[in-house]
């Protein structure tokens, strides 16, 4: 049995105003995104064209991708209107504001 454990990627001072942060653990590009008090991680390279999330839009509860605008839920990873997902991970904040993922844990 495989044992998943927390990476520490960043603190929420970090992602500061722009609510965005990119960051890597071991070689993988995740986007970090926080909205309304919560952080979120997706795999920062979009499924659709390969254009980085990072570098997207955060608007009404979705991560616009700068590429052909696909809007993906921060909750699922979800596109609806091309009925795909971008992989997502598990995120957990400390009280000290340190932001953890699992980046084993993907969902897609």
């Amino acid at each position: 049995m495989k044992t998943t454990e927390w990476t520490a990627v960043a603190t929420a001072k970090e992602l500061g105003r722009r609510r965005k942060l990119r960051v890597e653990v071991d070689g993988l590009a995740i986007a970090l995104f926080q909205s309304e008090g919560r952080v979120y991680a997706f795999a920062d390279v979009c499924v659709h064209q390969d254009r980085s999330l990072f570098k997207g839009t955060l608007l009404h509860g979705k991560v616009i991708c700068p590429g052909h605008q696909w809007q993906f839920d921060l909750e699922t990873g979800y596109e609806a209107d091309q009925d795909r997902c971008q992989p997502t991970y598990p995120v957990r904040v400390d009280d000290d504001g340190t932001v953890y993922v699992k980046t084993q844990e993907a969902s897609a």
